[in-house]
């Protein structure tokens, strides 16, 4: 055999107690590799935060919610809000903090539009004496009144601070106790650090499975390994992207058909965040199912191609389970699975399985 024709796992002979060392080994690299990342991914878990909160947020403001727009979440980093924390101001500097909070209560300013015409009465009941009352020309001619103009006139009370922040709040998802807000951001901090280093523990998983594995399997493995990966992406960012502002409109119209405010808890949004997308890339491995089943002579090639109506059938079915919300979401989750249950058929054609025996299920044999 030439060098260049040697396979990388050809002198992996290994005993029991080398096979455990092995898996010892890369189970450590794996958890550091993880540890790493959930840290980065602590550091600045308000972005994860943000990233998921994204399709609701933008759902709220595009519903109009008492038409106000949310804040942008804040731009510190968990070192920059720990140090906050544990350097508490001084005395002075919080006497400073107080000043300028007061001085933004005291000048904070609201715009309000009102007519000439109410102005004027008002100045009038007010002091009958100094501003009499003004009868407009076409009052005295014709008896019926013609639109006043208006003004505007600049208002300014520290009410009207704590009335701007109660409506910013609105549109914002709610937690039910003090610990929930730290929990969501640990939660979703630890997953988005198991999902960034995913690649690395699956290639150390790889690593210690392949020297047991045969060259023709290993290349299967890096064929439809690769293929899976591309496929869960795929459904996942389909569903975040695309899907999630049908639903969310459709379920927040609901809401307000029905006369309620809608009041989202920060837990049950990451849950559902995350749950929805996963169904989607779950549900996106649906031609390499149909090639693995192929591959076990299960279901062949023409099977697919004759029960495609009740496939679909089945496919509508599971995207009516699968997705909560109106048709449309629904359409958005079976009309990309019809097209990969043509893919897989494809797929299944171009890799046929050898089937050692006729068709007609005797054994084709020479004599």
């Amino acid at each position: 055999m030439s060098l260049r024709q040697r396979d990388l796992f050809d002198d992996s002979s290994m005993s029991f107690g080398d096979h455990l060392e092995e898996l010892r080994y890369y189970m450590i690299r794996a958890l550091a590799g993880l540890f790493v990342v959930c840290i980065l991914t602590l550091s600045f878990g308000n972005y994860m935060v943000a990233i998921v909160r994204g399709p609701i947020d933008k759902a709220l403001i595009r519903h109009g919610l008492l038409d106000h727009k949310i804040d942008d979440m804040g731009t510190e980093s968990f070192y920059e809000r720990f140090d906050k924390w544990w350097n508490q101001p001084t005395e002075d500097e919080q006497e400073k903090l107080e000043n300028e909070m007061r001085a933004k209560l005291e000048g904070e300013r609201v715009e309000v539009e009102i007519s000439t015409r109410d102005l004027l009465d008002a100045l009038h009941k007010a002091a009958p004496n100094q501003f009499p009352r003004v009868k407009e020309p076409a009052e005295e001619t014709t008896g019926q009144k013609e639109p006043a103009e208006s003004v505007r006139i600049n208002l300014r009370a520290p009410e009207f601070s704590i009335f701007r922040d109660v409506v910013k709040n609105i549109n914002r998802p709610v937690t039910l106790n003090v610990q929930e807000a730290f929990m969501t951001f640990v939660k979703v901090s630890i997953v988005s650090g198991l999902v960034l280093s995913s690649p690395w523990l699956f290639y150390n998983i790889w690593m210690f499975v392949a020297v047991g594995l045969y060259p023709h399997e290993r290349k299967f493995v890096y064929v439809y390994g690769a293929m899976s990966l591309v496929l869960f992406l795929s459904g996942a960012i389909f569903c975040f992207y695309i899907v999630f502002p049908f639903v969310l409109d459709f379920l927040l119209a609901f809401n307000t058909w029905l006369g309620v405010q809608p009041q989202i808890r920060l837990s049950e949004w990451v849950s559902f965040a995350v749950f929805l997308p996963m169904m989607f890339g779950i549900s996106f491995q649906l031609p390499l199912v149909m090639v693995f089943l192929n591959r076990l002579n299960i279901f062949p090639e023409s099977a697919y191609r004759e029960n495609r109506r009740i496939a679909i059938l089945v496919i509508a079915g599971l995207s009516m389970l699968l997705t909560p919300s109106d048709p449309s979401s629904m359409l958005l989750m079976m009309f990309p699975l019809i097209f990969l249950y043509e893919f897989g058929i494809w797929l299944c054609r171009m890799n046929p399985t050898s089937n050692p025996f006729g068709e007609d299920g005797e054994p084709d044999i020479d004599v």
